[in-house]
């Protein structure tokens, strides 16, 4: 019988979620280290167009999955690493050791420092510059000193790959150059490169980024920006522990297919598990939302993120697909669209 054909029979399993219409079946696993409490299975309904949506309590702590990318782990001292083209692969930066690799403190470090001290303010005059053998990281990028490294575009202060053309970054002095996160991919040296598709690698870092600066700083709120200055999207961050689970389907018909959604594919592959953040988010080009960014660009409480404005409309576009892949009815709350980003 066609699943189309109402009603459906639900069971709830400690590790399994089954549903069943006539002689069709179709099973849901989930990882292990996560169960269901089968008591807290409530609000079954069926929305034409979306399919069966339910409600459950998980139980257990699952490992955590791995991280598509983790910079920090890749760029430690005294460990040689390179620097490559994010986009083609090139080689930026080859064989470079760093003694120190600090963090940045905030942007407005200075102004603090005004209004903690009672004198003025020492560090007036001076700036942060990277020494030979020093990587300092900020939010979005990392700064090094460029000694004979020279990638600098002849019209500006861009720095661009000369393989693929991509913006990686751009000179912040004579003698120091700022890299993207987004645009260089780091590794060990003893390590053989390895290509991470662009739009995984960019929700990847990014999701990163909102997590650690929403932990050290309790801001939820930001803006991406672009190198021109504009603001291209708001993204408020809703979780950052939200576990994203692609099930063993075993089914003896693929019509159930109707009532779960395309995306709901029985695969007869290894169960998939992934962390991942939910965020909210507003687009801001072409003078969409000016109003309510003009109010988050002068909220204290908002964060503002810098990103090549290519990558800006790359980000943009990645949120775009992952809030058309959701049901129509998970797709926005309270004028804002939903994006579930894979750490």
């Amino acid at each position: 019988a066609s699943l189309r054909s109402l009603p459906a029979d639900v069971s709830v399993a400690p590790g399994r979620l089954e549903v069943r219409s006539g002689a069709a079946c179709m099973a849901a696993a989930l990882p292990p280290g996560v169960s269901v409490a089968p008591s807290s299975c409530r609000g079954l309904r069926l929305l034409p167009g979306d399919g069966l949506h339910l409600r459950l309590r998980l139980r257990g702590t699952p490992r955590a999955p791995e991280i598509v990318y983790d910079l920090k782990e890749n760029l430690k001292p005294q460990k040689n690493c390179i620097f490559s083209c994010q986009s083609c692969g090139n080689v930026v930066v080859n064989e470079r050791k760093f003694l120190r690799v600090l963090p940045l403190p905030s942007e407005n470090w200075s102004a603090l420092v005004e209004e903690w001290c009672c004198h003025p303010n020492p560090f007036a005059r001076s700036t942060l510059r990277p020494q030979h053998d020093d990587c300092f990281l900020g939010d979005t990028f990392l700064l090094l000193n460029s000694g004979n490294q020279s990638y600098k575009s002849k019209e500006n202060t861009r720095v661009i790959c000369e393989r693929c053309k991509t913006t990686l970054g751009e000179t912040v002095s004579s003698d120091t150059i700022k890299y993207y996160v987004t645009e260089v991919i780091i590794w060990p040296s003893e390590e053989s490169f390895s290509t991470i598709p662009r739009s995984q690698f960019i929700q990847s870092v990014v999701a990163q980024c909102l997590v650690e600066l929403s932990s050290t700083k309790s801001t939820f709120r930001f803006t991406i920006n672009g190198d021109d200055g504009k603001i291209y999207i708001l993204i408020w961050l809703l979780n950052s522990d939200t576990l994203l689970v692609e099930s063993l389907g075993s089914s003896s018909s693929q019509s159930l297919l109707t009532l779960f959604g395309d995306d709901f594919m029985p695969s007869s592959g290894p169960l998939g598990m992934w962390s991942a953040v939910k965020v909210l988010y507003q687009p801001c080009i072409k003078n969409r939302n000016k109003n309510l960014a003009d109010v988050w660009e002068n909220d204290f409480g908002v964060h503002p993120l810098k990103l090549p404005s290519e990558t800006c409309l790359e980000l943009l576009l990645t949120l775009s697909s992952s809030t058309a892949s959701l049901p129509s009815s998970l797709q926005s709350m309270n004028s804002f669209q939903v994006r579930n980003s894979c750490c």
